[in-house]
């Protein structure tokens, strides 16, 4: 499985996005405990991780897992202080893990990157033990809830999200179906929280700013053949980037917070 979205920057936006979001009231909406064994999915550079380790103290355990031997790197050196976390390579579709392993499986932002990733979540639902939660944190409609959005730039942003499903199946709306996957496969007591990813009530600040530019150029290569060519697409995304710094438009986006549990 590729990462569409790396690049030189990645970690640090990563680490910035993983800090300034909302994954600590997402964990407590979700029923996480001290003293929980949990399996974070996808750590990245192991910022939330981190989080759950203080958040489950010295009696649980903490299993940090990324594809990326360069994201385990970074998360093992910010969390060399926890004794009681421990990382691994591994694919979420594919973990390798052993059976019921887990009270609480967090996952954020991860299956909207793989492609069968219906087969991922009954991998985490797998290693959760019966009567654990599995937890996926997914944004929906990324980057569309914005107001006064023009015309133009509405269409184009509507018409790269479809190229960056049918190019590499990156799904901006996923967070919207995790609630039916679960109850496809079985999952018990599913519940959603509904909370902001972002809101910018006027221009938005430069990690922002930065944060869209990255992933622009991120995915140029894959998605700028499909939107007019190389010079359109730049120029379409610096007028959403003017978008961002508009003073008087309101710029949101949504985060799917789904946890079930396995019977």
């Amino acid at each position: 499985m590729r990462y569409v979205m790396e690049s030189r920057d990645e970690a640090r936006r990563l680490l910035v996005q993983e800090r300034s979001g909302n994954a600590r009231e997402a964990l407590l909406a979700a029923g996480l405990q001290r003293g929980d064994r949990v399996l974070d999915a996808g750590c990245g550079p192991g910022g939330i991780t981190e989080l759950i380790a203080e958040m489950v103290g010295s009696s649980g355990h903490v299993t940090g897992m990324d594809v990326s031997e360069e994201r385990l790197a970074q998360a093992r050196q910010l969390n060399q202080h926890h004794a009681h976390v421990r990382f691994q390579s591994g694919d979420v579709r594919r973990t390798g893990l052993p059976d019921a392993a887990f009270d609480f499986t967090w996952c954020q932002f991860v299956l909207q990157y793989v492609p069968d990733r219906w087969d991922a979540l009954a991998e985490l639902a797998r290693v959760t033990r019966p009567g654990g939660k599995v937890v996926i944190s997914e944004f929906d409609g990324f980057g569309l809830g914005n107001w006064p959005f023009p015309e133009p730039l509405q269409q184009w942003c509507q018409h790269f999200t479809n190229a960056l499903l049918r190019t590499v199946g990156l799904d901006v709306h996923v967070g919207r179906k995790v609630f039916h996957a679960m109850r496809q496969l079985g999952l018990a007591q599913v519940r959603v929280h509904l909370l902001p990813q972002f809101v910018i009530a006027g221009t938005a600040d430069a990690a922002m700013y930065q944060d869209w530019e990255t992933r622009f150029s991120a995915l140029e290569p894959a998605v700028a053949p499909l939107l007019g060519g190389l010079e359109d697409y730049r120029a379409m995304c610096q007028k959403y980037l003017e978008l961002l710094a508009d003073p008087d438009a309101l710029k949101y986006s949504i985060l799917l917070v789904t946890e079930g549990t396995r019977p």
